[in-house]
């Protein structure tokens, strides 16, 4: 009976336009909501209240669940899109990204490798590879605020409740701690040490 459904499923999308790529490998629940223009790739899975707007695409092995994709967004391929999650117009959600209960903003882009939960991000943001919000003290789930046009650097860590403000940028390799103000660098970085003629002990 599930077969069947995911059959009718596919068809249907299918005759309203929808371009998939090996069909038979994607999966739709029965509310899902999809725009005119949007390509889907294989091996990719559309969970319950899902609902994808015009000119999206969404590669191979992407997970979505109860979120809102508005027009020209790209997904993927191997992202995890979490419940509470809204992808602005023209934002970007790239390989190995899990995003959960958060806003990405217009032409905003989490690239690759990172970890976005509970957070508000603005536009024309970077947030560079293996950025993670922390948002878990342990007790309580904390925001994290991006305003519009902060870059990220990676492998960046940012504990929760924080704000970024706009027009800033974050050093790569930081864990930031404090709310960083307008146009400001944020850097916490160890000074490099190097010895010289260092001869490892066997």
């Amino acid at each position: 009976m599930k077969v069947l459904n995911q059959k009718k499923l596919r068809d249907k999308f299918i005759k309203s336009g929808v371009r998939m790529i090996g069909p038979e490998t994607i999966f739709f629940s029965k509310d899902t909501k999809i725009g005119n223009n949007v390509t889907i790739e294989p091996y990719v899975v559309i969970g319950s209240k899902v609902k994808i707007g015009n000119n999206v695409i969404i590669k191979s092995f992407s997970h979505l669940e109860s979120c809102k994709i508005e027009n020209k967004v790209e997904i993927g391929p191997y992202a995890r899109v979490r419940p509470g999650t809204i992808l602005k117009e023209g934002s970007k959600v790239g390989n190995f990204v899990e995003i959960k209960k958060s806003t990405l903003g217009n032409k905003s882009k989490v690239n690759h490798l990172s970890y976005v939960g509970d957070a508000q991000i603005g536009k024309l943001v970077n947030i560079g590879a293996g950025t993670i919000t922390c948002n878990y003290d342990g007790v309580n789930k904390n925001k994290t605020k991006i305003n519009d046009q902060v870059f990220i650097g990676s492998n960046s860590s940012l504990i929760a409740p924080i704000t970024i403000n706009k027009n800033s940028i974050v050093g790569a390799g930081s864990v930031i701690t404090r709310n960083v103000k307008q146009k400001s660098l944020a850097l916490t970085r160890s000074p490099q040490l190097e010895v010289k003629n260092y001869k490892r002990k066997r």
